[in-house]
């Protein structure tokens, strides 16, 4: 197994004959999620290296994956499809992720977010209605993004069903 810090998360990858071809972030051993469950998540990141390797990992997982590299691009990806899950960084160009939060909210888009920075804003605990549903603070781990991803798909599922009778598969296991 080998660790190292690039971009504020921490990578683990196994050494299972990789070919020299195939990517590092490829080699990270995703969790098993029920075959038939491909739930739509937009990670916007700025950092590039970042937002690939989470976007890799979690299309591993069988998650559909879009990538955005701030949050102008996102919020014009949000207007144009439909998503289980974002993941977003707060520091970014042109849109922070509070500034992206808050246009969810004023849209009252049904949108669980995961805040994943470095430093949380402060706003949060001024404004309970702008938390996301979960919070990631870097340097992180792609097990402990699989785990806050876990939870949140989760909770929301457990939430729509509360509204309509399930139609899915359980949840997977936590990581």
């Amino acid at each position: 197994m080998v660790i190292r810090r690039r971009a504020g998360i921490l990578v683990t990858m196994t050494q299972k004959a990789i070919p020299p071809a195939v990517e590092p972030a490829a080699a990270v051993m995703p969790v098993q999620r029920e075959p038939n469950l491909h739930p739509r998540i937009l990670m916007v990141e700025d950092d590039s290296f970042i937002r690939q390797l989470a976007t890799e990992a979690l299309s591993l997982w069988g998650c559909q994956v879009d990538g955005a590299a701030d949050g102008a691009v996102a919020w014009d990806a949000l207007n144009v499809g439909s998503y289980d899950l974002m993941i977003t960084d707060n520091s970014m160009p042109k849109l922070s992720g509070l500034e992206l939060l808050k246009l969810i909210r004023a849209a009252q888009m049904p949108l669980p977010v995961i805040m994943a920075t470095t430093v949380l804003p402060d706003e949060f605990a001024r404004s309970p209605d702008l938390r996301p549903a979960a919070t990631l603070v870097k340097p992180y781990t792609i097990a402990q993004l699989m785990e806050k991803v876990s939870e949140v798909l989760c909770a929301a599922d457990a939430a729509r069903q509360v509204i309509a009778p399930p139609s899915n598969p359980p949840c997977p296991p936590s990581v």
